[in-house]
């Protein structure tokens, strides 16, 4: 069994172990057993990234993070899962964004600056299903689709390993950036956690409890419990004379979760988890002009909102896992049979609104010109079942040790758009006024949108681990995977380490990957509205392989294929003291990416064509780019003494650099790449997120008092403009910044902690820019920075 020495340097391998170590306070480990027991746990845990029984961090042949989530549960400033890891994680990058329609209601997730759908999220080992919403608007992850990571409640998590690396070969389709394997926990006891937080400004207030208990179920295995209601309210940072809300959308979480296993025999166990989370969200549109503007009568109602109006965009999300499993013992080999479920679902309600052809009609029949205010606008589904048999078996005679596993895989998918009752898309007056059908906001989905797609895909992988002496280590996986819409592949990894000294430890990988386009991007079609330099416009997304796709010779979309390498070192001098370092290269070919909107200014033989159709403006999905991703993961951290008290010390840097490296343009849309990728959309790709983040971290322990100080850094950002540089506009260029979190944390008791404190607490605000020319129609973008300016919290946590 290995030494307290060694768990301890498993979790100083990374810096959010070592700070997470940290965070409980040394004088309360002492008097509690049972934490200390939870941190042994660590020593033998299962690795993300690798499939023995029982690994140790310490000796990964590729980066993995264990960030151990007990903390930040009881005493964070953040109150959900995604904010969370933003704030430690420097290779973790989520954007709240605001003014990008149903993309202001999930806070999607990405590793290492790729997209959102390129990174694989794990719960217990087993595959997260995606959302069912792809993000069309944003700064961040456009045409992506991705995983809710606030679906899951903080105090149910026990921790999150970060594996940096890719691994389709392990794990199959998404896995080209990295894993995400969030552990639920099944400890024993109950616990319960009440926060509040707002702005500096008074909004945006947050409301949270939650509640987790953990009973055992005799003497054969654990039934563990977590419930929890967070309310977070709407910030506006829009100027008061404008027509305008910028800021957080309004949301309303009710989640329950369960997870727990059974003895089933001396070798075998039942194993399960089941969760559940209702969100009432509401973001606000682009706002319509009152009487005087060019909003009346083409989109406004001098009868309904003579002033204008703000119409909200209030979406009604339905998310639902479960995980259900058998583990036993098959002579020397362990077995793990399971299958999971995932479903997510948003359905749209826009209010505060109007139909503004149904008003025109009222009013040319004599009546007052006005419609209803509210409309269901329909929505989508994802649903996604996975079937896995697993099988391992160490062999400890072969050399200095050996590790094999083999298995199998099904997974079908079944995407759906659900039509929104007429009146949310209507064109009642037949006038044919731009932009005034539909529910403004957020026209609803068509009859012609509605589709119910389905596929399948099977799997088989074989993954070797074998330790050629006491010092190198190596780690082969393939993987063949064929899916029923687009045909199969075979993905490989090698990983070698090799412990140059007992303190130094030389690490590297070489792997290929695939991501299979999501039904989402394959199928999703919608006709809205947007703003363009503030001038409103119609845009129809149009599916692949429909009339208006095939009308532009737009092909079949197929599989992104990745190659990563990463080559790296630890260091752990002492048990105070680690670092590591890892350099990482990741080429993307054929990456899937919303295309640029061609219309009758930018392309007029395809727009005649897409006339023919009723179509003005079109885009699509395009496996048009290949990218090539570089940069460095570094982190370090120290356990010491300051004046006679704890101080723990950390920092991680993650530098990045995107660059599409080609624009492949199909054969009919020849010589107009620039519309294609426009040089915004280029942008985006290249720099949605900050080339460099980092943290620095400082936890010092003074009897019952912890302080917890962390300086978040993002560095500078230049995304593009509507117009471009061509037409004399200079791209949007974000200064570096960085944001102050300070908390405080008095134990009461062993059993009880009250924290306060303050996040970006220096009132930092992303640098202005013409607001004519940004994605949100706002003097600033949603960059990962953040536009709120300043919050403060309180949290009490109290275990029973």
């Amino acid at each position: 069994m290995p030494t307290l020495t060694t768990l301890r340097k498993a979790v100083l391998i990374s810096l959010y172990g070592s700070a997470a170590l940290a965070l409980s306070s040394p004088a309360a480990q002492a008097q509690n057993t049972e934490a200390a027991a939870a941190q042994a746990e660590l020593q033998t845990v299962s690795v993300v990234g690798s499939r023995r029984v029982a690994s140790s961090a310490t000796d990964t042949m590729v980066p993995v993070d264990i960030i151990p989530i007990s903390k930040v549960a009881e005493q964070g400033g953040q109150f959900d899962l995604a904010q969370t890891l933003q704030y430690i994680s420097p290779s973790f990058n989520s954007t709240r964004q605001t003014g990008a329609d149903g993309a202001d209601l999930i806070d999607s997730a990405a590793l290492r600056g790729l997209g959102s759908d390129q990174t694989l999220v794990l719960v217990n080992g087993k595959r997260r299903h995606t959302t069912a919403l792809v993000n069309l608007f944003g700064a961040r992850n456009r045409g992506n689709t991705g995983t809710d990571m606030n679906a899951i409640p903080l105090l149910a998590i026990k921790n999150v390993q970060v594996l940096r690396d890719g691994a389709a070969a392990q794990y199959g389709s998404d896995a080209i950036a990295g894993v995400i394997d969030i552990e639920l926990k099944k400890s024993l006891g109950c616990e319960a956690v009440a926060g509040y937080s707002q702005y500096g400004v008074g909004d945006g207030k947050n409301y949270l409890t939650s509640a987790y208990c953990g009973i055992a179920l005799g003497d054969q295995g654990t039934l563990a419990i977590t419930g929890e209601y967070l309310d977070r309210g709407r910030s506006n940072r829009a100027d008061a004379d404008s027509m305008r809300i910028i800021g957080d959308s309004k949301s309303q979480n009710k989640t329950l979760y369960i997870n727990g296993d059974y003895a089933t025999s001396g070798t075998g166990k039942l194993y399960f988890t089941a969760g559940a989370q209702t969100r009432d969200a509401s973001s606000a549109a682009f706002g319509r002009g009152g009487i005087g503007s060019d909003d009346i009568p083409s989109r406004n109602s001098a009868a309904m909102y003579p002033d204008g109006f703000v119409p909200f965009i209030n979406g009604k999300i339905d998310d639902r896992y479960a995980i259900l499993g058998h583990r036993s013992q098959i002579g020397d080999w362990h077995a793990d049979f399971s299958q999971t479920y995932g479903y997510n679902r948003m359905r749209y309600d826009i209010s505060h609104t109007l139909n503004a052809s149904i008003a025109n009609l009222d009013l040319l029949k004599g009546g007052k010109g006005v419609s209803a205010s509210n409309f269901d606008a329909g929505g989508f589904s994802f649903q996604q079942l996975t079937s896995n048999a697993d099988f391992s078996r160490y062999y400890d005679d072969i050399l200095k040790g050996l590790n094999l596993a083999f298995g199998a895989e099904y997974r079908s998918e079944e995407y759906r758009i659900m039509a929104g009752e007429p009146n949310s898309y209507i064109d009642a007056d037949g006038v044919g006024v731009g932009g005034n059908a539909g529910s403004q906001g957020f026209p609803g989905f068509q009859p012609s949108d509605a589709t119910k797609a389905k596929r399948h895909s099977i799997a088989a992988y074989a993954d070797v681990e074998l330790d050629l002496t006491e010092r190198l280590k190596t780690q082969a996986a393939v993987r063949y995977e064929k899916f029923s819409d687009f045909g199969s592949t075979v993905t490989g990894k090698l990983a070698d380490s090799y412990k140059v000294a007992p303190d130094v430890l030389l690490r590297g990988s070489a792997s290929t990957g695939f991501r299979a386009p999501s039904l989402q991007q394959v199928y999703f079609s919608s006709t809205f509205t947007d703003f363009i330099g503030g001038v409103p416009t119609d845009v129809v997304l149009a599916p692949n392989g429909g009339a208006v796709a095939n009308a532009a010779g737009i092909p079949k979309l197929k599989e992104e294929k990745s190659t990563s390498f990463t080559l790296g070192a630890t260091w752990t001098p002492t048990q105070a003291i680690s670092v590591t370092a890892d350099l990482y290269n990741i080429k993307i070919k054929d990456r899937i990416v919303l295309s640029g909107r061609f219309n009758a200014d930018n392309y007029p033989d395809l727009a005649a064509r897409l006339a023919l159709l009723g179509v003005g403006e079109a885009q699509f999905f395009v496996n048009s780019i290949d990218t090539r991703t570089r940069g460095l993961d570094l982190t370090a951290s120290h356990k010491g003494e300051f004046i006679g008290n704890k101080l723990t010390t950390f920092l991680a840097l993650n530098l990045s650099q995107t660059e599409v490296t080609k624009v492949k343009t199909p054969p009919s849309l020849a010589g107009y790449a620039d519309v294609l990728l426009s040089e915004r959309e280029r942008l985006f790709i290249e720099q949605g997120g900050p080339r460099a983040k980092s943290t620095l971290g400082f936890d010092y322990v003074t009897g019952k008092l912890e302080s917890d100080l962390r300086i978040i850094y993002f560095g500078p950002q230049t995304l593009g403009t509507f117009s471009g540089t061509a037409a004399g506009v200079p791209n949007a260029h974000y200064s570096a910044k960085a944001s102050a979190d300070l908390s405080f944390t008095y134990s009461i008791n062993k059993n009880t902690k009250l924290t306060f404190g303050g996040n970006n607490i220096f009132n930092v605000k992303p640098s202005t820019q013409n607001p004519d020319e940004t994605d949100n129609g706002f003097k600033y973008d949603s960059v990962q920075f953040g536009l709120n300016g300043a919050s403060y919290f309180g949290r009490l946590w109290v275990k029973f």
